[in-house]
C-alpha cells in the first residue's frame, strides 16, 4: 500500500507487529507464526515494542516530517510551477490539480464511512516537511461497523536509491544506473476493514509520480506516470455484490477506453497474486501502473473518475451486509483471509516495499494492516462450502460481468 505515499518515520508512535519473516517461499516458512496477530497503534507514551518489523535503510531518503495543527492549503513547494514556468500557471499544473483531487476524495470517502459507521470518527494527523510536501493521515478504529479504516493523502519530494526506483517502476528498460534519483509523488490510498465477516474489505489507491531529475542525469530519465486501482477482498462471496462492484469499475473505465476494464481487471488479478500461496488476495477490481502512454490530461481525468467511483461501488455493499448475523466460525474464516492480506502487503506490495526502502512514515505505510489476523497450520476448507467457494475464486479468477 502507498498510504501516505511516502513519509518519514515518527519516533513518537509505535506500531506493534509480532511477525518476522522475509519473502516466504513455502507454507513451512509460515509455521512459526502465532495463530493470531494484532496490529494496532499504541499510545504515544507507550514504550512497548513487540517484535517490530526491522527494515534497514542505508540513509534517509526523505526528510523527517513536522507535525502540524492545521491543514495547509497545499503541500506543494512554492517553486512548483506549471509546465509553462509561469508562477501564475501553478494552480493549473498536473501536480496541483492531482493534489486537489486526492484531498477532495479523502474528504468525501471519510464522510461516507463515518455516516455508515454511525459512532466512529476519524483521527487525523497532519504533517509537513521543511523542503516541501506533507500529508494527512486519517484512521477510524474500533468503530461500530469498521474495525479499521485508513484514508491517507500525501505529497512527497525525496531522493530514492536505485533499488527503490526499481520497486516503484520495475520496467525501466535497463537504463537505471547507481545513483540517487530525485522524485515527486502524490497520492490517496485507503484500506477499509469492516467488522462483519460478510462485509468485504476494500482497497483503493490513486497516485501520480515523477522522477524529478534533470534530463541529462545518467540513469535517471525524467518521467511521469499514473497508477492506481480499486479492489474488493471479501471473506464470503455474494455474487450480486461482486457484480455490482465490478460494474462500477467497468463504467468508470468505459468512459475513457473500452479496452481499459478487461485490461486493468486482468492486471488486478495478476498483481494481487500471492505467489507462495498460488492464489489471489481477493476478487479483484481494476489495477494499473506506469501509465504514461496516453495523453496526460486524459489520464488525470481517468484517475479522478476512478477515485470518485469508490463510494458508489462500495457503500451500497456495506449498507447491505454490515448487520448480517454471523458465527464464531465465520469470524475465524475472515481472520484467516486477513492473514493472506497481511502476507501480500508485507511481501509483494510495491507501495509498501517502496515506502520501507525510502524511510517512509511507518504508521502510514502499515495502516493497511487489519487490527487482527489469524494463521492456522494447513487449514483446508471443506470442498463445496462457502469458504471453499471463496478460495476457489481466489485461485481461479472469474469474469464477473459480461
Amino acid at each position: 500500500m502507498l498510504p501516505a505515499i511516502l513519509s518519514s518515520p515518527s519516533s513518537s508512535s509505535t506500531s506493534t507487529f509480532p511477525l518476522r519473516y522475509s519473502s516466504p517461499s513455502s507454507l513451512t516458512n509460515l509455521s512459526s507464526l502465532p495463530l493470531t496477530i494484532g496490529c494496532r497503534r499504541t499510545s504515544k507514551k507507550s514504550t512497548h515494542n513487540n517484535c517490530s518489523i526491522r527494515v534497514q535503510v542505508s540513509s534517509r531518503m526523505i526528510e523527517k516530517e513536522t507535525p502540524e495543527t492545521e491543514r495547509p492549503h497545499t503541500f506543494l513547494r512554492e517553486s512548483d510551477e506549471g509546465s509553462s514556468g509561469d508562477e501564475s500557471s501553478k494552480p493549473n499544473s498536473v501536480r496541483a490539480r492531482f493534489e486537489k483531487m486526492i484531498r477532495e476524495v479523502q474528504d468525501s470517502v471519510c464522510a461516507a464511512l463515518e455516516d455508515v459507521d454511525g459512532g466512529g470518527k476519524f483521527k487525523e494527523d497532519v504533517w509537513s516537511r521543511p523542503g516541501g510536501g506533507g500529508g494527512i493521515s486519517r484512521v477510524l478504529q474500533d468503530g461500530d461497523v469498521f474495525e479499521k479504516a485508513g484514508v491517507n493523502v500525501s505529497v512527497v519530494y525525496g531522493v530514492m536509491p536505485p533499488e527503490a526506483y526499481r520497486a516503484a517502476r520495475p520496467v525501466d528498460n535497463g537504463d537505471t544506473k547507481p545513483g540517487p534519483i530525485p522524485f515527486f509523488a502524490a497520492g490517496v490510498s485507503s484500506v477499509i476493514h469492516p467488522k462483519n465477516p460478510f462485509a468485504p474489505t476494500v482497497h483503493f489507491n490513486y497516485r501520480y509520480f515523477e522522477t524529478d531529475a534533470p534530463k541529462d542525469t545518467p540513469g535517471a530519465p525524467r518521467q511521469w506516470w499514473f497508477g492506481g486501482g480499486t479492489d474488493l477482498t471479501p471473506a464470503y462471496i455474494f455474487e450480486d455484490d461482486v457484480k455490482h462492484f465490478h460494474s462500477v469499475q467497468k463504467g468508470a473505465c468505459d468512459k475513457f477506453d473500452a479496452s481499459f476494464y478487461p485490461r486493468f481487471k486482468k492486471w488486478c488479478d495478476d498483481y494481487f497474486y500471492i505467489k507462495h500461496r498460488d492464489e489471489r488476495r481477493g476478487l479483484g477490481g481494476i489495477f494499473f501502473d506506469d501509465l504514461n502512454d496516453y495523453d496526460q490530461e486524459m489520464l488525470l481525468s481517468f484517475s479522478t473518475e476512478c477515485a470518485n467511483s469508490v463510494i458508489p461501488a462500495y457503500i451500497p455493499i456495506i449498507e447491505k451486509r454490515k448487520d448480517t448475523p454471523f458465527t464464531d466460525e465465520h469470524k475465524a474464516w475472515q481472520q484467516l483471509r486477513r492473514g493472506r492480506y497481511v502476507e501480500f502487503n508485507l511481501v509483494y506490495d510495491r507501495g509498501t516495499t517502496f515506502g520501507l526502502k525510502t524511510g517512509g512514515r511507518i504508521e502510514s505505510i502499515l495502516v493497511s494492516l487489519p487490527l487482527s489476523a489469524r494463521w492456522e497450520y494447513d487449514h483446508q476448507p471443506v470442498e463445496g462450502s462457502e469458504e471453499w467457494k471463496l478460495l476457489d475464486a481466489c485461485i481461479n479468477p472469474k469474469e464477473w460481468i459480461c
